[in-house]
């Protein structure tokens, strides 16, 4: 484990305990300064900055980012987010009536939603597979998926890692188990980039997408699809603009890379990001993932002890961010629950409470980055067994 907590090197609050870094990330204030200067420079010439500047810095960036995630270049584009990168693929898709679109009871529900309107739209069938919460090792959840599988199954849309549970699913099983029989599957891999090592061109999944604002603790509104390059084609962005007019090889990146004017700068920070991150400690980046799967290990058995449980999963499907199963609440739906409100104004802990499957029942997910330290969720724990028996 890294000695001490990096938390100087973050802008955060240093009032509160932070560990819901799940949910939005954070980005190290040296990232940001970089990023200030990469939009200072587009702003003191607009002109040169998209017109001659862009393609090259979006270039370098796709490049940096391929290599992180194990991907050849050309089949890698940027996208705002991970919702965006499903919402492409889902939107893309020629459906019919017949089709069956596989998915699980714990995909994160914006991508629950696009997966539902597609099939409305096209009269095709969503098929959903239950994986328990909390799950043991005896578990098969490829099995699972299996199991729903029939003659019209066209596409399995899945978690890499749940956001509400944590779950870190056996991706590369699922996805041999869908090819082998024809399926096309969907990853949606918002939380995995920095917390898994990935190799995408060895894991064959047909799509793959993920945030880089989460676990590679990028600036917001950067994140990459996947496509394999039998689908370029087919795939087309939400916004048509000028590549859409193209022919070639170049026609999928050129599509992606301008679908009008916006900010870029946060994906051509990715090539700054990736060697800062990796110079924070001496394993780089594969100390960082290890680092924060144990950390996030700790931390839920100090939390399950304190709600006096049984570990809710195996380790091996914890990445860097766990849940634990809290007692019911009152059965009311809000957009944030009173205990953690509490957690927050009372005890200065900023930890989320997610209605999972939904109200009464629900979960708390403790997240682990390079600022967190083992402190954080002993004080956690202690707040925990006060507000529980208040």
């Amino acid at each position: 484990m890294v000695d001490e907590p990096l938390k100087h090197l973050w802008g955060l609050d240093p009032d509160v305990v932070f560990l819901n870094h799940g949910s939005f990330g954070a980005c190290p204030t040296a990232v940001l300064a970089f990023q200030r200067s990469l939009m200072a420079r587009m702003e003191s010439q607009p002109v040169r900055f998209f017109a001659r500047d862009t393609q090259g810095l979006l270039d370098g960036a796709r490049d940096a980012m391929a290599r992180f995630v194990g991907a050849p270049t050309e089949d890698l584009v940027f996208v705002a987010n991970a919702t965006t990168g499903v919402n492409t693929v889902l939107k893309s898709l020629r459906l019919t009536r017949d089709d069956e679109l596989l998915v699980s009871n714990q995909e994160y529900n914006a991508c629950r939603n696009a997966l539902d309107e597609v099939a409305r739209r096209a009269r095709a069938r969503v098929v959903v597979v239950d994986i328990p919460f909390p799950i043991t090792d005896t578990f098969d959840v490829v099995g699972a998926f299996l199991e729903k599988v029939t003659p019209n199954t066209r596409l399995l849309l899945v978690d890499h890692v749940v956001s509400q549970t944590g779950l870190v699913m056996p991706i590369a099983d699922i996805v041999d188990a869908m090819q082998a029989r024809g399926i096309e599957v969907l990853v949606d891999g918002a939380h995995a980039p920095g917390m898994l090592e990935l190799d995408l061109s060895a894991l064959g999944a047909t799509y793959y997408t993920g945030n880089c604002h989460k676990w590679m603790c990028s600036p917001k509104t950067a994140a990459f699809l996947y496509v394999h390059p039998s689908k370029h084609d087919e795939v087309h962005p939400l916004v048509t603009s000028h590549g859409a007019s193209l022919s070639g090889p170049q026609k999928f990146h050129a599509e992606f890379d301008w679908v009008g004017t916006i900010d870029p700068t946060p994906v051509m920070t990715l090539p700054f990001l990736i060697d800062f991150m990796d110079g924070l400690v001496e394993g780089g980046w594969s100390e960082i993932r290890q680092h924060n799967h144990a950390l996030a290990l700790a931390g839920r058995r100090l939390v399950c002890d304190a709600l006096e449980q049984d570990l809710p999963c195996p380790d091996h499907m914890v990445g860097s961010t766990a849940s634990v199963v809290l007692p019911n609440g009152d059965g009311v739906a809000r957009a944030i629950d009173p205990l953690q409100d509490r957690l927050l104004f009372d005890y200065g802990i900023e930890v989320p409470v997610i209605p999972w499957p939904g109200p009464p029942r629900r979960l708390l997910r403790i997240s682990a980055q390079l600022y967190n330290s083992l402190e954080d969720y002993e004080r956690l724990a202690v707040a925990l067994r006060a507000l529980l028996a208040d």
